[in-house]
């Protein structure tokens, strides 16, 4: 592949409504918000960047998420980095709740600290709702 092919690859993908992706600074100030975040989230990059990640987090989430957060900007480390999913739930622009699972990709300068973070997310709730039915019924309720 050549560095022009891998650099369309590059801008595809990020580009692409299949996922969505975003990426936010050191403080959580989401940077990048491609068309799939649009499509998840309800918010247009316009209204997503440069705003908090609270935007898209739930409230009662919030005081663990900022907690973790803060703790890989400064180590560098998280246990979901080497491509684990993470199972949470999230806001959309509406006020509705929704289901993810996302993965993040850590960026960091040359000397290692960390710059930011990305997440490649995508929206479960159809999946969650139907394990839920399912499990109420095995149940008997």
């Amino acid at each position: 592949m050549t560095e022009e092919e891998l650099r369309q690859l590059g801008l595809a993908l990020l580009n692409s409504p299949a996922e969505a992706i975003a990426y936010s600074d050191r403080e959580g100030i989401i940077r990048f918000w491609n068309a799939g975040a649009e499509r998840v989230f309800g918010f247009t990059a316009d209204e997503a960047i440069g705003q908090s990640l609270d935007i898209i987090i739930p409230e009662r989430q919030r005081p663990r998420h900022w907690e973790g957060y803060d703790e890989v900007m400064k180590s560098g480390v998280s246990r979901y980095g080497s491509g684990d999913l993470l199972s949470v739930p999230a806001t959309r622009k509406d006020g509705s709740r929704i289901s993810v699972e996302f993965t993040i990709v850590p960026l960091k300068d040359a000397s290692g600290a960390m710059l930011g973070m990305a997440a490649v997310m995508r929206d479960v709730s159809a999946r969650f709702e139907e394990l839920k039915t399912l499990r109420r019924q095995a149940a008997g309720r």
